[in-house]
């Protein structure tokens, strides 16, 4: 019953959209020789129709006679009407799309054989060029392919009307309304030769995107409106702050004088530095240099390492004058301060009121703003935005979660990473999903994590610590959360059985736990020490809480299995590659998403090991520390693994580089030239 109901709803729809298509053609006044357009099809056909899934729904009066065309539909529900419909016209259908960069078949494949044949046959076929989700209005190669296998050419249409509503989607799909001027108007044909390489058909991908854009800009010249209005954020001006994003101001606005007090009770925690708490409203504690200035914003540790080497390269090439980093941590604070070289600068980033965004940026004037992975604060971006100073996220991340958020407040984000000149992801779900949240420029570049040299070693610390270790087996749980202690209590207690003199060292990922850490030892009835006591690590010990600053490189080098933290709880995991440049084999939970990634390689390669609780980590541990052969294969996989994904840093630079102020001073100077 539910399905013929369904059927009768989809049935009923694509009556109503066919007979409200007609509506708008019979109530349009045409400005275009709609015989040309009739001419074009009929000269070139079979053919290929082209155009924008946005600007779609008036295609049926963009067609050949009824009977001689074919359109390339999606499976899923809402195309199913839109076939419908379609069929209303005599429009044959050809189930299946691409896939959209994701993994699971959309009929891509029957779509390409079902799409040959009909154009052998001599009937032509249409199909959108852009691809859901994104990005709008770029043209895909699917198309392309169809063309260069078929020897047909594609022809680039367009149909505008005056009047219109855009809906909110990834297409910005276009509503034309009734009794409006109406355009239907083709461009010159692109054929793609059989032998075609890879760079050619990317040079036809851009020329077809090109045509398809200029007809559309015609179309909106012609019937006096704005191409704008209807054009994807992405290829348009900057989205206006919503409702949403206006609270947030004002609400960021009203806390302003809870300010202090708020960062005073974060420094008793030891979460702030009072002596620079100015910089945290935005003054300044050092001046700015002269000359060019690029800022880069990390949020903390992880983030300050994965970009200190390309801080360092910019500057040791010469690509920059001066440098900014800004985070938002001590820890962070501390690493930048031992960290970065001559050139660069380290500020704490103001919280994200207006008023000290803008105080910051009056004294550091940048040329150009580079942030880190997730470090989207929406009075930062505006802000920075307002004075025409570029922006990039470089080493973006997103989670799953996090893109929930920011789609169910799509007045909130698209107004922000539509502001993005150019976003860096590590993969290419990473890029689709930032892509639908309203970046323009989204380019998979890989993860600069990977790219990072090892953590810092202090080698007299090192000859100490491994003096009072002396051959004992040991293992290391490090950047350990609430939770996860426990059960590595339980695997040092299952392991003890076969090693009596087992040392179990744990890192927490916040060295502020080391309290409720040893009473958590010690109520198990085991021997600990806190590294911060200054105490010696003595034989009787059982764990040793290592709960200071900047010393997990330390840790890692005297280790050769390790487990790491935030794997057992929801937390997500933390960067396997800083262990294994230490050729530690690593051993983690089942909840790694936010390194998705390098688990994932590192996992399937067999280079690390997962497991799901304290004993399945007992376990694993006890056939390493017995088998040398297996731990040696382990960390061999895990070295050819982290080799074969290296590259990121070059890539990064090289996306960058035309955004660095000397280059686009000379960008500028060469187009001025070429104008004159």
């Amino acid at each position: 019953m539910k399905d013929k109901n369904a059927e009768r709803i989809n049935n009923l729809t694509s009556w109503l959209m066919a007979r409200y298509i007609k509506l708008v053609f019979a109530t349009s006044k045409r400005d275009d020789d709609y015989g040309q357009l009739k001419d074009s099809f009929a000269r070139n056909a079979p053919l290929i129709i082209g155009g924008w899934h946005g600007t779609f729904l008036l295609a049926p009066i963009l067609m050949p006679e009824p009977g001689e065309v074919s359109a390339v539909v999606a499976r899923h529900g809402d195309a199913a009407v839109m076939g419908r419909m379609l069929e209303r016209f005599g429009v044959k259908l050809i189930h299946g799309a691409g896939a959209g960069g994701k993994k699971k078949d959309k009929g891509g494949m029957f779509a390409l054989r079902a799409s040959l044949r009909e154009l052998k046959a001599g009937r032509s076929i249409a199909m959108t060029a852009d691809v859901p989700p994104g990005p709008a209005r770029q043209a895909g190669l699917g198309i392309i392919t169809i063309a260069r296998l078929s020897g047909r050419p594609i022809l680039p249409c367009a149909a505008v009307t005056s009047r219109f509503k855009v809906l909110n989607t990834w297409s910005r799909f276009v509503i034309n309304l009734p009794f409006s001027k109406l355009v239907l108007l083709s461009g010159e044909p692109v054929y793609v030769p059989a032998d075609a390489d890879k760079q050619m058909m990317e040079a036809k991908r851009v020329e077809l995107e090109t045509k398809i854009n200029d007809l559309v800009a015609c179309g909106h010249e012609m019937v006096g409106v704005d191409p704008l209005l209807s054009a994807p954020p992405e290829v348009g001006v900057h989205q206006k702050p919503g409702l949403v994003l206006k609270i947030y101001r004002s609400g960021m606005r009203l806390m302003q004088p809870l300010a202090r007090p708020i960062l005073r009770r974060r420094a008793k925690r030891g979460k702030e530095d009072l002596s620079r708490m100015s910089e945290r409203f935005g003054r300044a504690t050092i001046q700015r240099p002269a000359g060019d200035l690029i800022w880069f914003h990390a949020a903390s540790v992880g983030e300050t390492n994965a970009v200190l080497p390309l801080i360092s390269l910019l500057l040791e090439k010469k690509l920059a004058q001066s440098i900014l980093l800004t985070t938002g941590t001590v820890t962070s604070a501390r690493i930048a301060a031992k960290r970065l070289t001559t050139g660069a600068l380290h500020q704490f980033i103001p919280l994200d009121t207006p008023a000290f965004i803008k105080r910051f940026l009056d004294h550091w004037r940048p040329d150009l703003a580079l942030l880190v992975e997730s470090e989207i604060w929406p009075n930062l971006m505006l802000e920075t935005s307002a004075r025409k100073i570029p922006v990039a996220l470089i080493n973006g991340i997103i989670s799953q979660k996090s893109f929930r958020h920011w789609r169910r407040w799509g007045s909130l984000s698209r107004p922000l990473f539509g502001r993005f000149d150019l976003v860096l992801v590590q993969n290419e779900q990473l890029q689709k999903r930032i892509i639908r949240l309203g970046a323009p420029d989204v380019r998979v570049v890989g993860n600069l994590k990977i790219d990072a040299p090892a953590l810092p070693v202090d080698e007299l610390k090192k000859h100490q610590l491994l003096k009072w270790i002396g051959a004992r087996p040991h293992f290391l749980a490090a950047s350990t959360h609430p939770g996860e202690e426990r059960q590595i209590i339980e695997a040092h207690k299952k392991l003890r059985q076969q090693f009596p003199d087992l040392l179990t060292i744990i890192v927490p990922r916040h060295p502020e736990r080391g309290d409720e850490i040893f009473e958590l030892v010690s109520d198990s009835g085991f021997e600990c020490v806190k590294r911060s006591s200054g105490e010696p690590l003595i034989k009787k010990t059982d764990l040793y809480i290592a709960d200071t600053l900047g010393e997990l490189g330390l840790f890692f080098d005297i280790s050769n299995i390790i487990f790491l933290g935030g794997s057992l709880v929801e937390i997500g995991g933390h960067n396997p590659i800083e262990a294994v440049r230490f050729g530690t084999a690593v051993l983690t939970g089942p909840n790694w998403r936010n390194q998705n990634d390098s688990f994932h390689a590192l996992l399937q390669g067999k280079g690390a090991l997962e497991v799901n609780s304290g004993r399945e980590l007992a376990d694993s541990i006890l056939t390493l520390m017995s088998n040398e052969q297996e731990l040696l294969q382990l960390l061999a996989n895990a070295e050819k693994i982290v080799e074969e994904m290296t590259g990121a840093i070059d890539r990064t630079l090289e996306a960058i580089t035309p955004m660095l102020p000397a280059e686009r001073r000379a960008a500028d100077k060469q187009n001025n030239e070429l104008a004159t």
